[in-house]
């Protein structure tokens, strides 16, 4: 029983007109218009499917395909929004190949034991709200509701998760995780080179390294550029461009054992002949071991707190995610390996690098995720792109990993 391929690449084409950005990116914010276009398709589609839509509170979207029991259901999906500037494939791949998978058994008049459920989580990406994973998040059980719903937006605190969510429509009153998954299986594209360099079709996910999100606010003194000499400045502009260089080397160490990125920083008053009196940015730090993750947190925070005190600089620090690694079922792992073995596909044990819904569900049922080759190894990034024949094989691990969870001898 194969996938219809074809079918899903042209399904993967229609949505990627939803925020369509450059020649194949796709830029569709999380609760924008363009997010309420892509919910609107995929409920009809869940309904043409045949599948039963429930909407929760927090607009996570979860359609359901009965089987010869009625109890939890083996999931799939992943999420529709993107980055600003993003590709055609980060997390809606996994939500459309799981809709083609169900397509496929319904083609063949399949009728499994176990009900089939496919996923869209809200807010994946996390670029206007916080946290990321949030859908997932919540649904787990990991975060409190009420608190999320509150969230504002990075860049308009008037909006809120609630607000947005009202105004495109998602707003539902089911409670988020009330509905119980058996297992849950997400396909995604690797979004890092190792799988095509090493010529690997499939990804075998075992677990998801730790992220730490951290803002932090250095205020000093705008001055004139001119007529302030250097030893009366309390300059934001200086330090924080030390602070970032010494970021950026901590990952760049001999033997390091994380991944530091400082993706975002402003200065204000952002005036070429004032000294800057406020300087922000961003640390997003990384690593498979949680241990080395705490310990780096705190060792960082200390630098730039010792450094400000130095400067005579205030320092404001904001929290932004806490996200420990994760490891995933070995049991649904090994489902993953045979399934892509029994098609003839290569295979490689691996970790994500990128944080995922399949790592807050992994505390809600057992779970997993299926990688395919990324092109260059390029996301978050309009050029992202995958193989036709790579997203064809994910798709056909991912029905095959379905099928021998939701029958009866599983």
């Amino acid at each position: 029983m194969q996938v219809n391929t074809r079918r899903l690449l042209e399904n993967i084409e229609r949505y990627a007109q939803i925020g369509k950005k450059g020649a194949i990116g796709v830029e569709r914010i999380a609760l924008s218009n363009e997010d309420k276009q892509t919910r609107d398709l995929l409920h009809a589609q869940m309904i043409n499917a045949g599948l039963e839509v429930h909407i929760d509170r927090l607009g996570n979207m979860i359609g359901m395909r009965k089987g010869k029991t009625s109890g939890p259901a083996v999931a799939t999906g992943s999420h529709l929004d993107t980055v600003y500037s993003g590709g055609r494939y980060d997390g809606v791949l996994g939500v459309l190949a799981g809709l083609e998978a169900i397509q496929t058994l319904n083609d063949n008049g399949v009728e499994t034991d176990k009900p089939i459920a496919l996923v869209n989580f809200t807010n994946e990406e996390g670029v206007r709200f916080a946290p990321d994973m949030m859908g997932s998040h919540v649904y787990a059980g990991l975060a409190d509701l009420d608190d999320i719903i509150a969230s504002p937006a990075y860049d308009n605190p008037a909006e809120t998760i609630g607000s947005r969510l009202a105004e495109i429509g998602y707003n539902g009153d089911l409670k988020p995780g009330s509905i119980p998954f058996d297992s849950f299986f997400e396909l995604h594209i690797e979004q890092g080179p190792v799988l095509e360099e090493e010529k690997i079709a499939i990804g075998v996910v075992d677990m998801v390294q730790g992220i730490y999100w951290t803002r932090y606010r250095l205020s000093g003194q705008a001055n004139h550029a001119g007529t302030t000499p250097l030893a009366y400045r309390k300059d934001t502009g200086y330090l924080a461009g030390e602070l970032i260089h010494y970021l950026g080397n901590y990952s760049r160490r001999d033997g390091s054992k994380v991944l530091t990125t400082v993706g975002e920083i402003s200065l204000e008053p952002n005036t070429i002949n004032i000294v800057p009196e406020r300087a922000v940015f961003t640390l997003d730090l990384r690593s498979t071991d949680a241990g080395v993750l705490m310990a780096v947190q705190k060792e960082i925070d200390d630098h730039i707190s010792a450094r400000c005190a130095e400067a005579g600089i205030t320092l404001e620090q904001q929290v932004m995610v806490r996200f420990q690694p994760v490891v995933f079922s070995k049991v649904m792992a090994d489902i993953v390996e045979r399934s892509a073995r029994r098609l003839g596909l290569s295979t490689k044990r691996m970790p994500s690098g990128a944080g995922h819904d399949a790592q807050m569900m992994a505390s809600f049922c057992p779970s997993t995720m299926i990688f395919v080759p990324s092109v260059k190894g390029i996301s978050h990034n309009v050029e992202e792109y995958s193989l036709d024949r790579d997203v064809g094989n994910g798709t056909q691990v991912l029905m095959e990993c379905l099928l021998s969870k939701s029958m009866a001898f599983h």
